[in-house]
């Protein structure tokens, strides 16, 4: 049995560690948010695939490096091999969704109501996984959903279809996760991340054989525009701001993993959400865009109700694990 000495060592050593995963969680947020931002820069320039194959073609032989170093090549082996296929095209379709949205939404706007993608998860996992949902979680999830639409305004004279596209983004990328889930009982996380770029890399260069020579381009729509334009070539300049979309991004995966490495999940979860003020942020310094006051009313909402089922799942998970562990006997492993 521990003594009390050692207990309240063990609980400075978790906030320490607590404190560092979320020290992570908001740089993965800001770095990943400024990508987005460097992304919105480059759509009225480039491509929609361009982007994703560039950005992909970077990553890729980084992802395979370490691979090779932590695993060998026996992590490039998958266990379900069309599982990866389906989650690798998941990964691609909510990238160019969300990415798409970036050329006619506000930064925002637009990963405001990305942020549903945890509540989505949430309403998913019924059919998919088979789980159940408690009232908390459902209020939750609808205290969200009124987020959306509040952001979505359908009906009114400000709404746009480009503003569909992040909720398309956001149930791709739910579907993702609930595949990752199964797919983190045979295959490696390094695995998903190295078929999750030759998915980009792969998609892109067949878009870019399809639509390159921009023989669908001349459309009015911004997000359209942005994914029928032909191919250029960047200069010095733009060329930098796609390595460092793709360093962004790189490391923005990276202080995430080590966030949930370092911290307890029901810690570091909630700092995620940290992405929204940054998002209005980045907005403001780059694009001069300033939220009106639904899209306010529409993230406060997105972001209370995601909390929510938060609290609710950290509240489950601690009671779970003083029923089926005596608080003097350490879990095994």
């Amino acid at each position: 049995m521990a003594t009390p000495y050692e207990r309240q060592r063990d609980t400075g050593a978790a906030s320490t560690t607590n404190v560092i995963g979320i020290l992570c969680v908001v740089g993965g947020m800001a770095t990943t948010t400024l990508n987005d931002a460097l992304i919105k820069s480059l759509s009225a320039e480039f491509a929609l695939y361009q982007i994703v194959f560039l950005r992909g073609a970077v990553a890729l032989p980084l992802v395979a490096a370490l691979v090779l170093v932590t695993t060998g090549t026996d992590g490039f082996r998958s266990r379900q091999p069309l599982l990866q296929l389906a989650r690798a095209l998941l990964i691609v379709g909510a990238n160019a969704a969300f990415f798409a949205s970036l050329a006619a939404l506000p930064l925002a706007d637009a990963l405001a109501t990305f942020f549903v993608a945890p509540l989505l998860i949430t309403l998913l996992s019924v059919p998919v996984l088979g789980e159940r949902l408690g009232p908390w979680r459902i209020a939750g999830t609808l205290i969200g959903l009124l987020g959306v639409v509040v952001i979505l305004q359908p009906g009114s004279a400000a709404f746009q279809p480009a503003a569909l596209l992040p909720l398309a983004a956001a149930f791709c990328y739910a579907l993702m996760q609930l595949l990752t889930r199964r797919l983190g009982t045979t295959d490696r996380a390094s695995t998903m991340t190295f078929y999750g770029q030759l998915g980009h890399v792969i998609t892109g260069a067949l878009m870019g054989l399809w639509l390159g020579d921009g023989r669908f381009a001349g459309s009015d729509d911004p997000s359209l525009a942005f994914v029928l334009r032909p191919w250029v070539w960047p200069d010095a300049s733009e060329s930098a701001t796609l390595v460092a979309c793709a360093v962004l991004i790189a490391a923005g995966s990276w202080l995430l993993a080590e966030a949930y490495r370092c911290a307890e999940a029901n810690a570091a979860a909630p700092f995620e959400y940290t992405a929204l003020p940054i998002a209005v942020l980045w907005g403001w310094l780059v694009f001069g865009e300033w939220p009106g006051p639904m899209a306010w009313l529409g993230m406060v909402l997105i972001g209370g109700g995601g909390l929510l089922v938060l609290w609710r799942e950290s509240r489950s998970a601690r009671r779970h694990r003083t029923n089926s562990v005596p608080s003097h006997v350490p879990p095994p492993g």
